[in-house]
């Protein structure tokens, strides 16, 4: 494999580990986030000043990466479980904008200049770069997707689905509303955090404008494409969304604007996206392809 494709696939994976981290929220507990790129952000700066301020490698930070992002993902899911709808994206967007604001601001995470000088990881003495850290996000998208599939088959993934599909209902049979969405905000907010770590000591250097608005929206556009609620659908949509700039660096500056109508035609066409319930690619496409080869 050449650099440059090992390049693009290393960061299809990592987004891929912060969308699925997203979809547990979305499509799991079926809240709006149009802010996760603030998770993802908390977790590469935790990583970045655990290993340039407090001398800790990758391994050695991990643990306080997941449990920081855990954390503030139930501080900043506490006010988002007041509001609803079109309230709770909106509240989201403006925990993107605070939390994006804090790190261009306060010299402690580096201001406008960011922080540079992240040392890269090491296993076993050797340093990994290339090809070895594209395998290294690949196991760690392996334990995320293992973790999604293992909670959305858990009594606390069940009563998430209750909730996404019917809160009245799921509450009057005794399911915490509170109880199992901050567990989705916390799950899914840790996952973006270990997305985050991995990017950080992958670039070598993050500054702020890495996690800004428009990148929470191309991570929602990424799980509505593949398929909210699904195990591979974030997977799917993270290959595409991730691979179609390349494809098209001509029109990268209407990137955004090339997801918000993306999101617009399948809310309003394939609401399940490609792996989603009544998609044409799952339910119509595959099965007359199989049915002819048969």
């Amino acid at each position: 494999m050449s650099s440059y494709l090992i390049t693009i696939g290393t960061i299809i994976a990592i987004q891929a580990i912060t969308v699925c981290g997203l979809n547990v929220i979305v499509g799991y507990a079926g809240q709006i986030s149009l802010g996760h790129a603030a998770f993802f952000g908390i977790g590469a700066y935790t990583a970045a000043l655990l290993s340039t301020k407090a001398g800790l490698s990758f391994w050695a930070g991990l643990p306080f990466v997941i449990l920081i992002s855990g954390i503030v993902g139930l501080l900043l899911g506490l006010p988002s479980l007041r509001v609803r709808e079109d309230f709770l994206a909106i509240t989201t967007i403006g925990i993107n904008f605070i939390v994006e604001a804090v790190f261009l601001y306060v010299p402690f995470f580096g201001g406008a200049l960011g922080i540079g000088g992240i040392p890269r990881i090491y296993l076993f003495g050797l340093k990994l770069k290339g090809i070895a850290f594209f395998s290294l996000c690949l196991f760690f998208l392996a334990v995320v997707i293992l973790v999604c599939w293992w909670f959305s088959r858990s009594w606390a993934g069940l009563a998430c689905f209750a909730l996404r599909e019917e809160e009245s209902a799921a509450s009057s049979m005794g399911i915490s509303p509170v109880r199992f969405k901050l567990l989705a905000f916390v799950v899914g907010t840790a996952m973006a955090g270990v997305g985050g770590a991995l990017y950080a000591h992958y670039m070598r250097f993050i500054a702020a404008t890495d996690f800004s608005f428009p990148v929470s929206i191309s991570l929602l556009s990424m799980v509505v494409l593949g398929g909210m609620g699904t195990l591979w659908g974030p997977v799917v949509g993270a290959l595409i969304l991730g691979a179609l700039p390349e494809l098209f660096r001509p029109v990268e500056n209407y990137r955004i604007l090339f997801y918000m109508v993306l999101l617009l035609l399948m809310i309003r066409f394939q609401p399940g996206g490609i792996l989603g319930e009544r998609s044409l690619l799952r339910y119509r496409i595959l099965p007359t392809l199989l049915g002819g080869k048969s």
